[in-house]
């Protein structure tokens, strides 16, 4: 087997300005493992929520920027220093009320925030994922869009154009419908550029989802350690149909519903276990293993393609997992599987009885 060379990235320190509950605070962390301890509703989630922001721009667990603004304040700021290889990376978010976010990389303000997407690979493992088995197919396709995203810029480029397009082709058929017209030619166009964009889109994740399965399967049985078989099967239109016979199928159903009816907008991700939906068949503890193994297989997917080992953000681990696998998890940082890993935990002595094992270096802050 080929040695393949991993790049380490760590965040050194992370400074905070009326982000959500804190007016100021700093942290100085350590290369390994840091733990954020204390009550529940004392801000540790927060604080991982905030190195999230650093890597994608935006919360993980409220996407609506302004509400991320401390209570009564007019700004947020977070500032962090990542350790990249020899050079550090300076990187800021900021947002005042009714003004644009702002993202800066040493100093330099990006002329689009997706430009910065990849530069810090970062996964989060949370009990809010749930919501990927029992919400809706928008919250399975972002998960796939942002594994995917994270180490190819033109599949993001090309998925914020389809979205623009979708929105400009839907505008259209709300004013055919609202002025009782119809204007084939200027539908083409939007038609063509769909096509384009949405074939492009639909090949990327079907490759994606060749190279993801066997992954996620492996990390599955690593964490079940049982005989259960667990399968991911990415569903889209594009399989049976071609782009441009579907939209030409549901001319008259996109006229009549005033949207555009199909495209990879509406593909899905379906989870199962020994052949039955998960969502409904599915024990509480099958479905907290299965979303656990998707995230590492998020991890080990994004570590390969882009060869260096992703910052770990674990949120409340101890709710999705028992004792012996939370510390089976931790345990892969002495496999030199995770660099630097964040945890948070109510329990002080429950999470240092843990991360004490794995005989790393660690830093416990008591919020």
């Amino acid at each position: 087997m080929q040695y393949v060379r991993t790049y380490t990235m760590y965040l050194k320190k992370i400074a905070l300005v009326n982000y959500k509950n804190f007016a100021s605070k700093e942290f100085d962390f350590d290369k390994k493992i840091n733990c954020f301890v204390g009550n529940n509703g004392i801000g540790k989630t927060n604080a991982l929520d905030a190195i999230y922001h650093l890597a994608f721009a935006k919360g993980y667990f409220n996407s609506i920027a302004v509400q991320n603004i401390k209570h009564k304040e007019d700004f947020f700021l977070i500032e962090g220093v990542f350790q990249k290889e020899d050079r550090e990376e300076h990187i800021s978010c900021s947002l005042k009320r009714g003004q644009k976010k702002t993202i800066k990389r040493n100093g330099k303000q990006y002329e689009k925030i997706s430009n910065h997407i990849g530069l810090i690979p970062l996964v989060i493992i949370s009990p809010a994922d749930r919501n990927l088995i029992t919400e809706g197919s928008d919250v399975r396709r972002k998960f796939m869009d942002g594994v995917i995203a994270q180490s190819d810029v033109q599949y993001l480029r090309d998925l914020i154009k389809y979205n623009k397009v979708l929105t400009q082709r839907n505008s259209l058929l709300k004013y055919f419908a609202l002025n009782h017209t119809f204007d084939e030619i200027n539908l083409a166009i939007y038609n063509e550029q769909l096509i384009e964009l949405g074939t492009t889109i639909f090949n990327k994740r079907k490759l994606f989802l060749d190279d993801f399965k066997p992954i996620f399967e492996e990390s599955y049985q690593n964490i079940a350690g049982s005989g259960e078989e667990v399968s991911l099967m990415y569903k889209s239109h594009l399989y049976s149909t071609e782009f441009s016979v579907l939209l030409q199928n549901s001319l008259e159903r996109d006229r009549l519903l005033q949207y555009t009816s199909v495209g990879v907008h509406k593909d899905d991700l379906l989870y199962s276990i020994d052949g039955y939906p998960i969502k409904k068949f599915g024990s509480q503890g099958q479905q907290k293993s299965y979303l656990v193994a998707l995230k590492l297989a998020q991890f080990n997917f994004i570590k390969k393609q882009t060869k260096t080992t992703p910052i770990l953000l674990l949120d409340d681990i101890f709710d999705k997992l028992d004792g012996s696998r939370v510390e089976k998890l931790i345990g892969l940082v002495n496999d030199d599987l995770f660099e630097q890993v964040f945890i948070s935990d109510t329990h002080v002595d429950r999470t240092e009885e843990v991360i004490k094992k794995t005989q790393q270096s660690y830093k416990i802050f008591e919020l």
